[in-house]
């Protein structure tokens, strides 16, 4: 009788971070939310989606993102333009919606024509309705950890960390991407939570050696299977937020998954772990930018209009 051949394949050990599970809960938190806005008497939230030109990638996330607002009660506006639009015209539209009291979130879809100042536009849209966190105000803000609203992304993620309470406090972080949407913020935000943080980039060399180190590793660099397993400390959490199209059609992350998650104690699967967070950040922001503005409202009623002309 021969002896079986033993098998050299390793079970997976880490516990994989659905993201999809937790961005239900939160978007179930945020019903409850809406629905106590408009039992007071309030006005429903608001959010205003501008498209400029018609990028199928871009037309998909933003369904995407008016369907997750019809989800949980949230109103929304969409201004569609043609890619031949002046930004003037686009800047006029922003300044219009900065003013409607019934829009308490604004976003521009990005990307922009190539023509189109994109700081511009960003600065254009009020800090008070910046739901994308992408102005001047809010980045700044995460500086001393004063923003109104947190970047989406980056905020989807220390949700996820917090949901599967992951420690920050004196862990050692590192981001790989330093994006402004994604790993900028994301470093910031993480030192507000007293984490110690490195942040590599395109041009780090030998990124293993600061990668190695880490607690926690945030991957964001638009580069699939750029993490390899003998990158990854045993035992580290690796948040993966990178989403790319494989020649065969696949979405796959910015690590090597199935390799990582042998070593790693956590990790986020792709898809179904940062996207679904970064949607429903998106609509936690409108609906703190509505109470926000409601809060206004009840304060004093007669000095509304003045007080919210001074946020503007």
């Amino acid at each position: 009788m021969h002896s079986k051949t033993p098998s050299f394949e390793y079970a997976m050990t880490a516990k994989i971070i659905d993201g999809v599970a937790v961005a239900a809960s939160i978007r179930a938190e945020c019903r409850e939310r809406v629905a106590r806005i408009t039992a007071m008497g309030g006005t429903p939230p608001g959010l205003a989606v501008i498209v400029v030109g018609s990028n199928p990638a871009s037309q998909v996330y933003v369904r995407n993102k008016i369907r997750a607002c019809e989800d949980v009660g949230i109103r929304s506006f969409r201004r569609d333009f043609p890619e031949t639009i002046d930004q003037q015209t686009v800047i006029d539209e922003i300044e219009e919606l900065n003013a409607d009291p019934n829009v308490h979130g604004i976003l521009v879809q990005l990307p922009l024509p190539p023509s189109f100042d994109i700081s511009r536009i960003l600065r254009t849209i009020s800090a008070d309705k910046d739901v994308d966190g992408f102005h001047l105000y809010n980045v700044g803000g995460l500086v001393v950890g004063g923003t109104v609203f947190p970047p989406c992304t980056p905020y989807g993620v220390l949700k996820l960390l917090e949901h599967e309470k992951i420690p920050l406090e004196g862990k050692n972080v590192v981001v790989v991407g330093a994006s402004n949407i994604v790993g900028k913020p994301m470093a910031l935000m993480l030192m507000h939570h007293e984490a110690t943080v490195s942040i590599c980039h395109a041009k780090t060399k030998d990124l293993a050696q600061f990668t190695i180190l880490a607690d926690i590793l945030v991957v964001a660099a638009g580069k699939p299977n750029l993490i390899l397993p003998q990158m990854v400390r045993t035992g580290a959490v690796v948040i993966d937020v990178g989403i790319n199209r494989t020649s065969d059609g696949r979405l796959v992350g910015d690590v090597d998954f199935e390799g990582v998650s042998r070593k790693a104690s956590y990790i986020t699967p792709v898809p179904g772990g940062v996207g679904p967070m970064t949607v429903s950040m998106l609509l936690v922001n409108t609906i703190a930018s509505c109470e926000r503005w409601q809060r206004h409202e009840l304060l004093d009623v007669s000095a509304q209009a003045p007080k919210l002309a001074a946020v503007r």
